[in-house]
């Protein structure tokens, strides 16, 4: 049983803690894990990807075109983009926060309209969510990448002391309290969804 898991979104949005969280997670079930991180242009507000792997043996830290078990996305125009990494039958887990790519914000480009439902009608399972509002009501909005976390343990197959566990062991001590409070929202919030 291998979980092959894409996590993308803009730079600043903390996918490559989020990416970590999941890696240690894994680890600590026994898992073979492989973490392999994709910058692009992170600085600059541009896309960022990471590859979280595991099971029984992984060979290649890469996620080819229609391989993803789950595509985890910070950005609603990213779960968008990255859409063809995703296989039949596998799971999307995004925000629902848009921040405006840089041919948008110089008026080149629309921002595009009805993200959610367009990735509905591929037939793919969505779970959405305005991590944003979570992680503020946990008490730091820095903490949306966590809520998002929370909100896809159970897709992932994870359960939550597990992911407790890792949160606690890769979130800095100043941030831990804020995190694991967007966390437990969030994941109490995805069986309602």
């Amino acid at each position: 049983m291998n979980k092959n898991i894409m996590i993308v979104g803009v730079g600043g949005q903390g996918s490559l803690l989020a990416s970590r969280i999941l890696g240690y997670a894994a680890l600590e079930k026994g898992y073979d894990v492989k973490v392999s991180e994709v910058h692009g242009m992170s600085q600059r507000g541009g896309s960022v990807v990471t590859y979280v792997k595991y099971g029984d043996k992984i060979h290649s830290p890469i996620i080819d075109k229609g391989e993803a078990d789950a595509i985890l996305s910070f950005e609603l125009l990213e779960a968008a983009r990255w859409l063809p990494y995703l296989r039949k039958g596998g799971t999307i887990i995004t925000a629902e926060q848009r921040i405006k790519p840089m041919p948008v914000i110089t008026g080149a480009k629309v921002y595009p309209d009805q993200i959610i439902e367009k990735i509905r009608a591929k037939n793919v399972t969505l779970i959405s969510a305005d991590t944003l509002s979570i992680a503020r009501q946990g008490g730091n909005e820095k903490a949306s990448n966590v809520a998002l976390i929370g909100l896809a343990t159970q897709a992932l197959g994870f359960d939550a002391e597990n992911i407790r566990q890792a949160i606690i062991a890769c979130v800095p001590a100043k941030a831990l309290k804020a995190n694991l409070a967007a966390f437990e929202i969030a994941y109490n919030s995805a069986a309602a969804l």
